[in-house]
């Protein structure tokens, strides 16, 4: 049987990411470096950051339908050759 791991990483806030990116100047690029396991980034992934966008989620059922929005960062592979997607 495989051990569970609960984890529960801290999700910044809008103001916490405004204050992380306070004196950077405007054309910075940001690359997001995405954990090869929960809280592991001994060796990560390294992404582009390309978008914002909100999206629409199914809250969790309460009786009413609701959804909820969420602002989610999108990030993509970072510039260079690769191998096309063979699927």
């Amino acid at each position: 049987m495989a051990e569970t791991i609960d984890h529960t990483p801290l999700v910044w806030t809008a103001g916490q990411l405004r204050q992380a990116l306070d004196g950077l100047p405007e054309d910075t690029p940001l690359h997001v470096a995405v954990a090869d396991g929960p809280g592991d980034f001994a060796g990560y992934s390294e992404y582009a950051l390309v978008s914002l966008d909100q999206v629409e989620k199914d809250a969790p059922e309460t009786g009413t339908p609701t959804t909820l929005v969420e602002y989610t960062l999108f990030a993509d592979y970072k510039a260079g050759l690769y191998d096309p997607d063979p699927f």
